[in-house]
């Protein structure tokens, strides 16, 4: 073994500087371009960190980005016009004394000197440990797991679910809490960045000081989020599954509309382009695969992961493929166009991959990752009725559709988790709201976000009306935290993890409550808080 790894280490160090990168580079099909042969650093070149995501049964991805100065003016991290040579390994141990794959990826200036790279011919539901170089600097250490084979029988499966981590808003202390969980995945369902230009009031204000809209300031931005310990801790414990929201374009874009706000409706073709930029930068600086790389201003970010026979995630895109907001935005209380049956959500071909992935899974639980959440949320107390036209509540038609379309092909222990709302419901989900009899379909956890309206409280008045007013939901809390889930064939169990104030670092994470989805029994089924 100590002979295979001396091996391992001088193939390693060989990558690095060259030696047998040209052929690995053309597998790869990376671009060619002028390579910094000899790289030397000013700074620490891996000062974004190291991610994984996209597990498969046989692989996984590996994420870095050379960045000395992440938040350089001109958006290029520090890194000059030419390309560079990074080596990467992944081993079973943490010491790299069982090294099983390796090899190198070029990190081109086109990318932003990020790396993505496919690992594959790795064992089923295995932990591993994965490291780059780049010239003499090694990078952090990530771990990261594999998917369980497609037919394993699994006792229990652990994942968190976060979003919404607006940077002046608050420290990002859920993500340390978050790092020091016992998890096989993370789901991040949105609103990674903000592209506004809030400075907020605790000294994280952002750069650029303006609101993002070229590929430069989105670069600039992802370089000043991802800079944070906390988020690069969470990013390197856990592989993880991520699709964007709203807030990493543009508030509220709908397909190639951008929201008018503080600039006049842009033109589509402008917005696309804008739009284009944004998706570029996501990519940089996300662990994706080539197949998730964005062609302009398309991205292909639906997609389904198998866990076994236990569980399939299905990460639906709420953004490219809507309408526009009904009703102009906002909250209504008299919209009927957001019953129209034309209006789409997902749009016809997502909607039916959806469904019929759903009928054909043969895992115990369906869970799908979404941005918005699904279920109706009256706003306003007694007989009038308000609801956002951002939400699903916009989409009613579509959100009946979809539902139905869960009922009618008897997809049993369907389960939805989503962000983007700041605040943490749990609810049954029902063809029809209106009437409390209504059988459910499945359960909905709406999780709080890490750091966006800063500290937050246990309860506030909208949760108030919510749970008075709705009375298909069980639980409220408006704080701060993540969500963890555990799934096993008998139940799934969320639960709500909270800190008391993201203002100032350090807070302390504790349980809010623990909410349960029994199997073969559509709906919440106790809430211990």
């Amino acid at each position: 073994m100590a002979e295979r790894s001396n091996v391992d280490r001088r193939r390693f160090l060989a990558l690095a500087g060259g030696g047998t990168l040209a052929t690995a580079l053309a597998l790869a099909g990376a671009s060619s371009g002028p390579v910094w042969a000899t790289p030397r650093f000013r700074d620490n070149p891996f000062a974004l960190g190291v991610a994984s995501g996209e597990p498969t049964p046989s692989g996984v991805v590996l994420w870095t980005r050379l960045a000395p100065n992440p938040v350089a003016e001109d958006g290029t991290g520090g890194m000059p016009g030419k390309a560079v040579n990074v080596a990467w390994q992944i081993a079973e141990d943490p010491a790299f004394r069982r090294v099983v794959r390796s090899g190198a990826e070029r990190a081109a200036p086109e990318l932003a000197h990020s790396v993505h790279v496919e690992v594959e011919g790795l064992r089923p539901d295995r932990e591993y440990w994965y490291r780059f170089r780049a010239g003499s600097e090694l990078s952090p250490v990530g771990r990261t797991r594999t998917a369980p084979s497609a037919g394993a029988a699994l006792s229990s499966l652990a994942f968190g679910v976060v979003s919404c981590q607006s940077y002046p808003d608050g420290y990002y202390t859920a993500y340390r809490h978050l790092a020091e969980e016992d998890l096989d995945l993370v789901l991040h369902l949105g609103d990674y960045i903000y592209e506004g230009g809030g400075q907020g009031s605790i000294g994280r204000g952002h750069l650029p000081a303006a609101e993002t809209f070229s590929l430069t300031d989105y670069r600039i931005r992802y370089g000043q989020y991802k800079s944070d310990a906390d988020l690069q801790a969470a990013h390197a414990a856990f592989p993880w599954l991520v699709v964007l929201d709203d807030h990493e374009v543009e508030n509220n874009w709908a397909d190639a509309i951008s929201q008018s706000d503080t600039e006049p409706d842009q033109d589509p073709a402008v917005f696309l382009r804008r739009r284009a930029a944004a998706f570029q930068a996501y990519y940089e600086n996300q662990p994706l695969r080539r197949t998730q790389r964005p062609h302009g201003p398309d991205m292909r970010l639906y997609r389904r992961v198998g866990y076994g026979r236990l569980a399939d995630f299905t990460m639906v895109d709420t953004r490219q493929y809507r309408d526009d907001q009904a009703c102009g935005d906002g909250l209504r209380s008299d919209c009927t166009e957001r019953l129209d049956p034309a209006r789409t959500m997902l749009g016809q071909e997502q909607e039916a991959w959806v469904l019929d992935g759903l009928e054909r899974s043969h895992a115990t639980w369906k869970i799908l990752g979404n941005q918005v959440f699904m279920m109706q949320a009256d706003h306003l107390e007694g007989d009038a009725q308000g609801f956002g036209m951002d939400t699903w509540d916009g989409y009613a038609a579509a959100r009946r559709d979809l539902l139905a379309g869960v009922e009618r092909r008897r997809v049993d222990n369907f389960v939805v988790v989503t962000g983007d709302a700041h605040r943490s419901t749990a609810a049954d989900l029902k063809v029809d709201f209106t009437d409390p009899d209504a059988p459910a379909v499945g359960a909905e956890f709406l999780g709080t976000s890490i750091s966006s309206g800063a500290d937050g409280q246990d309860m506030d008045d909208l949760g108030r009306i919510w749970l008075r007013e709705n009375p298909h939901m069980k639980f409220h809390n408006a704080q701060r935290g993540y969500m963890r889930c555990e799934v096993t064939p008998r139940h799934l169990r969320t639960d709500y993890r909270v800190v008391p104030r993201v203002t100032v670092p350090g807070a302390p994470v504790s349980t809010r409550a623990s909410v349960y989805v029994e199997a073969g029994t559509p709906g919440i089924a106790q809430v211990d808080a």
